[in-house]
């Protein structure tokens, strides 16, 4: 019966007779190889999508942003970009704003009509805001980077966890041959054919995981750059229209 098996497993693929062929050991690291590779591709699926989200929200928001030169217009109005990390940015700042200039972030009816009263911020007050934007930077960064460190190990540490299971499985098979005293290929096959399936799906599960971790990082890292770039522009918006950088007290125009 076992050698049936063996015969039907060797015609209808390799890979399924040497799965048939391999060790428990064998078995053992491929189950460790097929669950790296559930991981990987969940977080490849799952942060492609996010990066998309976040690139098509952050030209929507900018694209409103830009439309007018009020900058806490978007921040009055309440309107939502979910999943643009610019606009998480913006509304740091702008709340950041909105309380050193009215001594509150409450946006009402009254909003406008605080504002034309309040005088500019100081210097001093704006590196309060500024820092608020620094820190929304570093955390959507974060956002971004987030179990990426899942997919740089799938890359580095798949091929090494099959090379393991090959060479014990290799190991296995020259033990089986010296315990029987006989060297031959026949004997010889199925253990090493056995052993090397562990590499091959390690090597499976790590290409895949390296191309799209090299697209996501480029993608993400862009993202990052681009955040940079808004928290200095946004910050410059700021500084021309609510900062007084005179010793007298100044009306914030609208």
């Amino acid at each position: 019966m076992l050698v049936l098996t063996s015969l039907v497993a060797a015609q209808t693929g390799g890979l399924v007779y040497a799965f048939t062929e391999a060790t428990f050991e064998g078995k053992l690291v491929l189950t460790a190889l097929f669950v790296a590779s559930i991981f990987s591709w969940s977080v490849m699926v799952t942060k492609i999508s996010v990066v998309r989200l976040a690139k098509a929200q952050n030209d929507r928001f900018l694209h409103l942003f830009r439309s007018d030169r009020q900058p806490l217009k978007i921040y009055e109005s309440k309107v939502r970009f979910e999943g643009s990390p610019l606009y998480s940015i913006y509304r740091a700042g702008c709340k950041e704003l909105a309380f050193h200039l009215l001594g509150s972030t409450e946006v009402d009816d009254t909003f406008w009509a605080r504002l034309e009263i309040a005088e500019r911020i100081t210097p001093s007050q704006m590196r309060v805001v500024t820092t608020a934007m620094e820190r929304a930077v570093g955390e959507s960064a974060l956002r971004l980077e987030s179990q990426m460190i899942l997919l740089a190990t799938a890359v580095s540490g798949a091929p090494f966890l099959g090379l393991l299971g090959t060479v014990w499985g290799v190991m296995d098979t020259f033990s089986g041959v010296a315990l029987a005293g006989s060297a031959n290929l026949q004997a010889m096959a199925p253990g090493v054919s056995g052993a090397l399936i562990t590499t091959v799906t390690g090597l499976l599960v790590a290409i895949p995981a390296m191309f799209g971790y090299n697209f996501l990082v480029t993608s993400i890292r862009s993202l990052i750059v681009q955040n940079d770039n808004f928290a200095a522009e946004l910050s410059s918006e700021f500084e021309h229209k609510y900062v007084n950088h005179s010793t007298r007290p100044v009306l914030v125009n609208k």
